[in-house]
């Protein structure tokens, strides 16, 4: 089954307190409402001053946590240290080392790497794939697979803070904050910190300009976007497409719907905290033996939610290759240059239509001949009949979902260029 779940929202920030811990999470009902405490959460949200999001008219604000009010301040202090080097133990890397613009702020990888640090030397190996951060104001839960994470700013410490363990590897590597020395000593991040935040330079302060930045990554004008807005065309191939993705048939809107093409959203008119977590079908029980990761079982310590990840957004899927939690799908021939888009393209449209032949025979354990998963929702997942020319249309319309210049706007580059702290 899905584990799909809604939960009143109790504040912008703090969201795992009310959160079933990995203790008794198997006792969470799957469906839970609570009008009250979400319209006070909203409330909360609403302490601060309007911010222009620059959104089209049918896509909803996001909602910003009042104790960290979205301005163009905090947004440019974010962006500096977004691709500043010295948020890592070695002056290494930085959050843009595993998040390219380029690349809609995905890596291009199948698994990332941190630091290098004492018995890693080429860093380690991150067990899931680094998600792109299209629209990452809206996820209601953070990263594949933890539903403690709810927040930017506290999702943060993680590549910031964490150690090696069982299902954590040393990222950014900081075991202090000396790193605010750094920071402390360079007059323009004085001067950013003046106008953000009074000029407190705190370890809080660096988490809240992050996610600030981060809220600020909208990406709402593709192609397919001007479509609906009047204001472009479309393919006949991109709109049979449509019609087939929202189609009883292939059934993709079930996990993929609403403005940002995922289940997992929560905005400005969100009537209740939605997150939902999915085994696609990719491997069956016993192959996640093997595998880096198990999805949603390593916090919920169920065998249940083995192999259940979020479902991400579907935007900007000509940039962010390769696909799923553990970038296993790809194009045979990956191209090197992000910049070159028919390349991108071409790949992007050989992967997806290996990941719906995959969905229409039911999952790719299933395609292969092995066990279909005991946490596969069976409903979904499960063999359709489509044509190859059906397939093909689906692509083209999942490719329609791609903003290209999202890729280069200057509102999210590297502040720093001439600089070589600043960079990925």
């Amino acid at each position: 089954m899905r584990s799909r779940i809604k939960f009143p929202l109790p504040n912008g920030i703090v969201l795992s307190i009310l959160l079933c811990t990995a203790v008794f999470f198997g006792s969470c009902k799957e469906e839970t409402t609570n009008d009250d405490a979400l319209l006070l959460a909203l409330a909360a949200s609403g302490g601060c001053a309007p911010y222009e999001w620059g959104l089209p008219s049918n896509v909803p604000d996001p909602v910003v946590p009042s104790d960290n009010c979205q301005t163009e301040a905090r947004v440019e202090l974010g962006r500096h240290l977004f691709y500043d080097k010295a948020l890592s133990r070695d002056e290494s890397m930085s959050c843009a080392s595993c998040h390219f613009q380029s690349r809609a702020f995905a890596d291009g990888k199948e698994r990332p790497r941190g630091i290098v640090h004492a018995g890693h030397p080429t860093g380690e190996l991150h067990a899931r794939n680094a998600q792109h951060l299209t629209n990452v104001a809206y996820n209601s839960k953070l990263t594949w697979n933890n539903p403690l994470l709810a927040s930017l700013e506290g999702q943060a410490r993680v590549p910031l803070f964490s150690e090696s363990g069982p299902n954590s590897i040393v990222e950014l590597g900081l075991q202090n904050t000396d790193y605010l020395s750094t920071i402390q000593a360079d007059e323009t991040y004085r001067n950013l910190f003046e106008q953000a935040y009074d000029g407190n330079i705190t370890e809080q302060n660096v988490r809240f300009a992050l996610a600030a930045f981060q809220r600020s990554m909208m990406s709402f004008d593709s192609s397919w976007d001007k479509f609906t807005r009047g204001a472009g065309s479309a393919t006949p191939a991109q709109v049979r497409g449509f019609e087939l993705f929202n189609g009883e048939v292939a059934e993709c809107f079930h996990c993929h719907g609403g403005f940002n093409f995922s289940d997992s959203s929560l905005h400005s008119n969100s009537g209740a905290l939605e997150f939902a977590y999915h085994n696609n079908g990719a491997y069956s029980d016993s192959e996640y033996d093997s595998k880096a990761t198990v999805g949603l079982e390593e916090i919920t310590g169920l065998g249940s939610d083995r192999g259940k990840f979020r479902a991400p957004s579907l935007r900007n899927l000509g940039l962010t290759m390769p696909y799923f939690h553990d970038g296993s799908v790809n194009c045979a021939s990956p191209p090197s240059d992000p910049t070159n888009q028919s390349a991108m393209e071409a790949c992007a449209r050989e992967a997806l239509r290996e990941i719906v032949d995959m969905y229409r025979a039911g999952g790719d354990a299933l395609k292969r001949g092995q066990t279909v998963g005991s946490s596969v929702d069976t409903t979904l997942i499960r063999p359709f009949t489509i044509s190859d020319s059906d397939r093909d249309d689906i692509v083209e319309f999942l490719l329609a979902l791609t903003q290209w210049d999202f890729a280069t706007d200057s509102r999210f580059s590297n502040p720093r260029q001439a600089n070589p702290r600043f960079g990925p």
